[in-house]
């Protein structure tokens, strides 16, 4: 993947950065649904930069993504943004020129610090955010209650050397994320926005770009089971997590464990010989898997986002999603406390969704 082709002499309309496949997908949605409404067409002014994040499978999902943008006709340029020391400092000043042109950026991540420090520069009137996930839900709800931005899973720790360092940044970048008569905001969404900021545009994410691409799939009878990165974030004990997957797995028969790109290689492997699950590691976001099929007529799911986005993808077909509740004797003791309030609200705010009690590990 040559890092900079196309790029030369580009004056990009658009500009988006994505550092994770979920992202990408989301911009490849929010492009789709915008051609129709503006003059350019499907891949006419936007460039998607890719802050390549240095884990393997992450890296091998966003090179599948990045292929199907080309064939979009979108512009790609692939950025080693963590390739050593001074990757940031070159990243940057690649961009800088881009970054002052662009009209508008389209962002998936709005916590980044990689992401906050590239809006500092830019001079652009329209910001997008896409989804992130569930993390989507906290931005919103931190923008509207004038908080400064943190990952919900961090949130009620003290900040740490290196927020404090960043603090300044974090917050112009948040003040760049604030509509005013200079600058419009709009989020583009699938997940249940509450409470929307005074001025900010939510565009419903209805994965329409996916459901007349790929599909529809072919339908097994078993059930298959989507894995998390709780236990790596340090939410949920690793012990009862596999206890509670190795308990629902027998419960509803399920043969084979969708793997998280995040989830350590150790887990997985301890997953595999205790409950016998095939493990599958995907090499593009569930959402597309699962509308290529071959999918089980089950997907079991704890609290994510694949609990809102997966019955977007695979709406008029027979799939059921149904969803399982974090025990609250699963959090770490390090977990903030936040956690289970918002595991909770994620659960109970999906739609189409079977909702399914915490199971009792044996």
């Amino acid at each position: 993947m040559s890092p900079r082709a196309g790029t030369a002499g580009l004056t990009p309309h658009t500009l988006a950065f994505v550092e994770s496949p979920v992202q990408l997908l989301n911009v490849l949605e929010w492009a789709h649904l915008r051609a129709p409404r503006a003059e350019e067409a499907p891949g006419g002014g936007l460039t998607l930069v890719v802050l390549s994040p240095t884990d393997p499978m992450t890296r091998g999902q966003l090179r599948r993504m990045a292929d199907l943008a080309r064939d979009e006709g979108h512009t790609v340029r692939w950025e080693e943004a963590r390739g050593g020391p001074a990757a940031p400092f070159q990243t940057i000043g690649g961009l800088t020129r881009l970054l002052r042109r662009a009209d508008r950026i389209v962002m998936g991540d709005p916590f980044s610090r990689y992401v906050q420090l590239l809006l500092t520069i830019t001079r652009a009137r329209e910001l997008v955010v896409v989804d992130d996930g569930t993390a989507t839900m906290e931005f919103v709800a931190q923008l509207a209650s004038g908080e400064r931005l943190v990952r919900w899973h961090r949130k009620g720790g003290r900040p740490g050397p290196r927020d404090l360092v960043f603090a300044p940044v974090s917050s112009a970048a948040r003040r760049r994320l604030t509509p005013s008569a200079r600058r419009t905001v709009e989020v583009f969404s699938s997940m249940p926005i509450e409470t929307t900021p005074e001025g900010v545009t939510i565009t419903a994410n209805a994965f329409a770009w996916t459901r007349a691409t790929f599909g529809p799939p072919r339908i097994t009878k078993g059930a298959d089971m989507v894995g998390t990165s709780l236990v790596e974030t340090g939410v949920v004990d690793n012990d009862r997590y596999l206890e509670a997957v190795s308990a629902l797995a027998k419960t509803h028969g399920a043969t084979r464990y969708f793997a998280h790109r995040r989830e350590s290689t150790e887990k997985l492997h301890r997953l595999a010989v205790e409950t016998g699950l095939e493990i599958v590691r995907p090499d593009l976001p569930l959402e597309l898997i699962a509308r290529r099929g071959p999918i089980g007529r089950t997907i079991l799911s704890f609290p994510s986002t694949v609990v809102h986005t997966l019955p977007l993808a695979l709406v008029g077909t027979e799939v059921r999603v149904a969803v399982c509740d974090i025990d609250p004797a699963w959090l770490t003791e390090n977990a903030s406390p936040r956690a289970q309030g918002f595991l909770s609200g994620v659960t109970g705010t999906a739609r189409d969704v079977h909702r399914l009690s915490a199971v009792t590990a044996a």
